[in-house]
Order: structure tokens, then sequence, then C-alpha cells
């Protein structure tokens, strides 16, 4: 196996609004939204149950397409994503 078949991870933050905590998530550029969603929720929540409730936003944008992968978003190490519920929170 060659250097370059070896996909290079780093960290990305992940702000997870709902417990307002701020994870660290190992990824790589082959890491699609779903799957970083999927890890932050976990780590942030213990729990990953009603994860289709939540949406990922990276550079203040809603990534609606979960299937991208962060090589097309431009994701460099240490970029911030923001996982927030999909439906806004009453005030009260």
């Amino acid at each position: 196996m060659t250097p370059d078949a070896v996909a290079e991870r780093f960290p990305v933050r992940v702000m997870v609004t709902s417990v307002w905590e701020t994870v660290s998530v190992q990824v790589d550029d082959g890491t699609t939204v779903g799957q970083l969603k999927h890890e932050a929720l976990r780590a942030a929540l213990k729990t990953t149950r009603d994860e289709q409730a939540y949406v990922v936003k990276f550079r203040g944008a809603p990534i609606l397409d979960e299937s991208t992968t962060l090589r097309a978003l431009g994701a460099v190490p240490n970029a911030p994503f923001i996982v927030l519920p999909g439906r806004r929170q009453p005030v009260r």
C-alpha cells in the first residue's frame, strides 16, 4: 500500500447545540456529513437516537445532502461544524 492510499485523519470541531458542547471528531477527506453527524451526536449525547431530526451546518449553511464528503465541502483540520435540531425550538 502506498502512503497516498492511506487517508490521513484530522480533527474537526463540532458544536452540538442541544447540549451546548463542542466535540472533536477525527475524520478524513472521504468522511460524509452523515458520518460526521453520527459521530458528533454519539460523542455529545451518548446516543444517536432521532439522528435524522438534526441538521449539520458548515460556514453558516445547512448541508442538506448528507452523502457529501468533507473533501467536497473543503473542510480542513479544525474546521467548525454545527449540529442542531432541524426544527426550531420554542422559546418559553
